[in-house]
């Protein structure tokens, strides 16, 4: 039965000298609005133990417009400040429900730079984009269509680390579920392999974070060399993130082919409940970690098994997916990493990983 999602579509765009300049102000604003709400909101709560609501920091909000000291704050849209507040709003709400710890400052150098608009701040006719305080549209490069007929309700633009612009329009789709299958599939994460099957295939894992390493030190060196505050150091700093940016763009678009082919290929999937925020405090095997973005990968899985009529089942953490013989059942008692294949006591030879998924699969069937 078809659908209606929610989907975001991100394209590159180039603003002129002067969207970039009026972009960057909005940047900026939208950082100092969201850094002084939200301390704020921790004087309240530290010093009177009270909570601050969304309508109090919105007031606020038009009480700093009028003051002397961040009276620029109305040469911007105050869509994108709304917004902010809002986004404000929703990190409270998850910290005092314990989805997420407490809300952090934004920096100015290290978080990425973006603006929410709605749809009173924008126009969008024929393919092209027109942000509030500008009187040209933006000049997107559409590597794709929209789906005919969709209207954004909300843009998103924003500038990455190495320099690049972005847009992001959210809009409604109908998504048409895929033709019932009979496979199903167990899959184990790992490090040499991204992904081994309970078929037996294991998916491999490209590393693009080691086949990069060698240009990414170069450049960290080069960085390192640079004076503090320097037009050169800036310039290095860009070649860092260019590099980083490479690395991530090649990881994103490789699991983006390999969910989707499992999502297509089987009607219910099977993964394990890794806490990757754990594993990366090994320093033996954080870098290697982090290059197989194990938590990317599942959140790919989920949405678009959503999305596609397909069941995502998530194995429990502790289940000992590793030491269960999926022949016999019988349950060893140690499995070091270093033991790749193993013989059970029922005469079965197992490949770790292979066996692994198969249990994945058989546990995530009996889950559902």
């Amino acid at each position: 039965m078809a659908q209606i999602v929610k989907r975001s579509y991100r394209y590159r765009f180039h603003p002129s000298p002067e969207q970039a300049c009026e972009l960057a102000r909005t940047f900026g604003c939208v950082r100092l609005v969201y850094n002084k709400a939200l301390e704020e909101r921790t004087r309240a709560y530290m010093l009177e133990g009270r909570r601050v609501s969304y309508v109090e920091s919105s007031a606020a909000l038009t009480a700093w417009k009028r003051s002397g000291d961040v009276d620029f704050l109305s040469e911007v849209s105050s869509v994108p400040l709304q917004q902010a507040l809002r986004h404000l709003q929703t990190a409270f709400s998850n910290f005092f429900a314990k989805r997420a710890r407490y809300p952090t400052f934004k920096s100015r150098k290290r978080s990425r730079a973006s603006a929410e608009y709605t749809r009173s701040a924008f126009r969008f006719r024929d393919g092209r984009l027109t942000l509030a305080k500008m009187d040209a549209p933006l000049n997107i490069v559409w590597s794709r269509p929209l789906p005919e007929g969709a209207e954004p309700s909300t843009v998103t633009v924003s500038r990455d680390a190495a320099g690049r612009w972005f847009v992001s329009l959210l809009v409604e789709e109908t998504t048409t579920p895929l033709t019932p299958v009979e496979r199903s599939v167990g899959v184990d994460a790992g490090i040499t392999a991204l992904a081994t099957l309970s078929t037996g295939e294991k998916i491999v894992n490209p590393k693009h974070g080691r086949a990069d390493r060698r240009k990414l030190a170069k450049a960290q060196r080069a960085l390192a060399r640079r004076e503090k505050g320097s037009n050169n150091r800036a310039k290095a700093r860009l070649r860092v993130a260019r590099v980083y940016a490479r690395i991530a763009d090649r990881r994103r678009d490789h699991l983006h082919k390999v969910t989707t082919r499992l999502v297509r290929e089987n009607q219910v999937i099977a993964v394990e409940d890794l806490t990757v925020r754990n594993m990366v405090k090994n320093r033996s095997l954080a870098r290697a970690v982090s290059d197989t973005s194990w938590r990317e990968m599942r959140s790919m899985l989920e949405y678009k098994a959503a999305w596609y009529g397909r069941t995502l089942v998530v194995v429990d953490r502790w289940f000992p997916s590793s030491k269960l013989c999926s022949a016999c059942g019988a349950l060893q008692d140690r499995m070091p990493l270093t033991v790749r294949e193993w013989e059970c006591a029922c005469g079965v030879v197992h490949d770790r990983d292979v066996n692994a998924a198969k249990n994945i699969l058989a546990a995530g069937l009996a889950e559902r």
